[in-house]
């Protein structure tokens, strides 16, 4: 969702991105930056390339070569100078002065009406940007003054300037024509689009005359490479032989060949995630509706060794929702209160709420079997494919009957939030504030228009919200954390493996915040 969608979800973000620089390749006639080449390999295609319609990973740390958001921020959660030079943040409002002089891509100037428009279309719900509610907080409105832009808060948004970080601005052109932007890249970014081939790449040219990357970094005599190369690259052995080869200069391995690129001594960067996380689907007619299905499906699964077989043993027990660098709210939401593996309790809940064992061993109530559909995202962990098996022998022992399906990155969002046709799902959304979740743990559903795929309702997780949310960041955080487990308490969804990966780098360093730094890559 950073789902390996970082929701970036936000971003629904995560990210198992794998990145990729080779070639010392020149580009004719650019003296912007070094004159080399950084191929970027992620794991799906990013289908549509318009920034603000999607949260999917590739997409997020896509989008970063082409787009800027208001303000940047690093690993350690400071904040710094984007499209705006200053800010200041009053009760309900936030003020940002948009820098001068800055242009896009078609050589239109960005202003802070051009800001103004973003927000508005991000924040009108009727426009479905997945981006309302969990990147913009709800209800939010702006204005522009001249280069002053006027974020006007509906109501308490602890994280709002952390989470616009993730909020990258779209020039007019491809606001007054949003088709523009399914193939090609109208931003101002130190890249530009040069070639699309859906599925295979996208490559990207640098900007002379960026001045307005982070803190001011630029374009011209850096030491950025002059061309970027997006190829789409879905096995990570190829990508780790390929790193060890010389052949890929930098990348991001989850699985157990990592193990051979740290005994390779390569630079790399640690990257924390939710890898495993298993959600519930609460509307009227599904099964998981059942509180006591749900509480059954998470005693009956021993997830140590779920989790285990989705990390390759190389994951960590499961801590807070919101885990995405920079964390905001450090702790532990979920392990005190994650049910014991306990298969005969989860019979005994399906007992006591009418379920009853048939001949073949699987349960009924009122004539209807319990039967369930279970998803997962084929690329949320290297070993998915063994942990879902795991889950199914382990559900199928306490009398459920299963039907499972693997979907691929690009096509879980629709199952998600489209279709419904799904009871249990894997999928990780990775973020690293927990106000991004709000829209996604509570208040409308998807029928509805909202962004609660799950349709989850939870009386007590919203009343920690609200106390959460009536404080300014951290202050917050014991609150966020306690909401946080009312969710596991009660089955709604819950986390069951975490992951420390890392972003290696042979021939190219970089740094990173929650995506790669374009303005910080060399290639050497």
């Amino acid at each position: 969702m950073t789902l390996r969608r970082s929701l970036s979800l936000v971003s629904i973000a995560s990210v198992l991105i794998s990145i990729a620089a080779c070639g010392t390749e020149k580009s004719e006639g650019n003296e912007a930056a070094s004159g080399k080449a950084f191929v970027l390999a992620v794991p799906s295609d990013p289908g549509s390339l318009d920034p603000q319609m999607d949260i999917g990973s590739s997409l997020v740390w896509a989008s970063r070569f082409a787009y800027d958001a208001l303000l940047n921020v690093d690993v350690d959660g400071n904040l710094s100078s984007g499209l705006a030079s200053d800010w200041t943040q009053e009760e309900d409002k936030v003020m940002f002065t948009i820098k001068d002089g800055v242009t896009c891509s078609d050589g239109s100037k960005f202003t802070a009406q051009t800001a103004a428009d973003n927000i508005n279309f991000v924040g009108d719900p009727e426009n479905g940007s997945p981006q309302f509610g969990s990147i913009l907080p709800a209800g939010a409105t702006a204005a522009a003054d001249g280069q002053t832009l006027t974020l006007t808060l509906a109501g308490p948004a602890p994280f709002v300037l952390t989470s616009l970080t993730d909020l990258v601005m779209v020039c007019d052109a491809g606001l007054a024509d949003r088709s523009k932007l399914s193939a090609a890249t109208i931003g101002t970014g130190p890249y530009e689009l040069t070639e699309a081939v859906p599925a295979d790449h996208y490559s990207y040219k640098i900007r002379s005359g960026y001045t307005w990357g982070p803190d001011g970094a630029a374009t011209d005599g850096s030491k950025m490479p002059a061309t970027v190369e997006i190829r789409v690259i879905d096995n990570e052995a190829t990508l780790a032989n390929m790193l060890l080869s010389g052949e890929v200069n930098a990348g991001l391995v989850t699985g157990a060949d990592s193990e051979r690129l740290v005994a390779a001594d390569l630079f790399s960067l640690d990257a924390n995630m939710v890898l495993g996380e298993q959600w519930h689907n609460h509307a009227d007619g599904h099964v998981t509706a059942d509180p006591a299905a749900r509480a059954a499906l998470v005693a009956a699964v021993d997830f140590a060794a779920a989790g285990a077989a989705l990390t390759s043993g190389l994951g960590a027990p499961p801590s807070e929702f919101a885990t995405g660098d920079p964390v905001a709210c450090p702790g532990d939401s979920v392990s005190e209160h994650l049910p014991e593996w306990d298969p005969e309790a989860a019979k005994a809940a399906l007992d006591a709420a009418g379920w009853a064992a048939g001949a073949d061993g699987v349960r009924a109530k009122d004539g209807a079997p319990l039967t369930i559909e279970f998803i997962y995202d084929s690329a949320i962990g290297p070993g998915v494919t063994a942990a879902a098996e795991l889950a199914t022998a382990a559900w199928q022992e306490v009398g459920f009957q299963v039907t499972g399906r693997q979907i691929p990155t690009d096509q879980i969002e629709e199952a998600l939030f489209g279709t419904g046709a799904w009871d249990v799902a894997w999928e990780a959304v990775n973020v690293s504030s927990p106000d991004q979740l709000v829209a996604l743990l509570s208040g409308p559903g998807v029928a509805e228009g909202g962004m609660n795929f799950a349709s989850i309702t939870n009386p007590d997780y919203e009343a920690k919200v609200a106390e959460a949310s009536a404080q300014v960041g951290a202050a917050g955080c014991p609150a966020w954390l306690d909401a946080e487990s009312e969710l596991v308490k009660a089955a709604d969804v819950v986390p069951f493996a975490n992951s420390v990966i890392k972003v290696f780098g042979a021939g190219a360093v970089f740094a990173r915040s929650s995506v790669i730094v374009p303005t910080s890559v060399v290639v050497e």
